[in-house]
């Protein structure tokens, strides 16, 4: 908070690329016009507090970009900003993404997200991937196969033009870390396990090219006539 956005901007450009003082400011305010900051030249002399959110989440974005990383690592990058702020940072990265050929891992918990940033998606509880599929067939209502905690959480999301009472919600608690279950982690929380679920670990399989599932029961339709 005590350095100007254009000395944070350089140092990594110092220690890694080699550059002056010189080369790295000037570095600095074109990393700040690629990431769409309006005025850049007055921009690298400010202090963050004087920038809006969104507008720091854009210099990080710069700084993330500025040794030209061939992966950026994306945390939650649009915690705390209003919906159009989101909307401006996801193209921002999306265009970033092809113009420098970078691959993102974007981790987050909105789903809107990830429909609109995503190639291939990587579904995780408990520390465990329990689904991983290209972007269109983990979203499709087509595919005959899905994780029933990837569907609890597709089922929890507020729809256009749907009045409801209540939202759908997932059962039960998040296991404690250090007292995980013996066989499948989401078995106590899970509509359809079975005594199978409790007692044995399922293992992560292929159940149609690309799409692969951690779960006895992967296939909706079979397994719904379990309930």
């Amino acid at each position: 908070p005590v350095l100007k956005i254009g000395e944070q901007l350089g140092e990594p450009l110092i220690l890694h690329q080699g550059m002056s003082k010189t080369e790295a400011w000037e570095r600095s305010i074109e990393l700040l016009r690629e990431v769409k900051i309006p005025e850049p030249e007055g921009v690298v002399h400010n202090y963050p507090h004087q920038l809006s959110g969104g507008m720091r989440q854009r210099v990080m974005i710069a700084m993330a970009l500025a040794c030209e990383p061939k992966l950026l690592i994306a945390d939650e990058p649009t915690t705390a900003l209003d919906v159009t702020i989101q909307a401006q940072i996801f193209k921002l990265m999306n265009d970033l993404k092809k113009k420098h050929n970078t691959a993102i891992l974007f981790i987050t918990h909105d789903l809107g997200a990830i429909a609109e940033l995503a190639d291939d998606v990587v579904v995780m509880y408990t520390g465990e991937v329990v689904e991983k599929a290209p972007v269109e067939v983990l979203f499709s209502k087509v595919s005959k196969f899905s994780h029933p905690y990837k569907e609890g959480l597709l089922n929890s999301i507020p729809k256009l033009g749907e009045e409801v009472e209540y939202l759908d919600q997932i059962d039960g608690s998040v296991p404690h870390p250090l007292n995980l279950p013996v066989g499948c982690r989401f078995a106590p929380r899970c509509k359809f396990a079975t005594q199978k679920c409790i007692d044995e670990k399922p293992n992560l399989v292929e159940v149609e090219p690309e799409h692969l599932i951690r779960c006895f029961y992967p296939n909706k339709e079979k397994r719904d006539g379990k309930k």
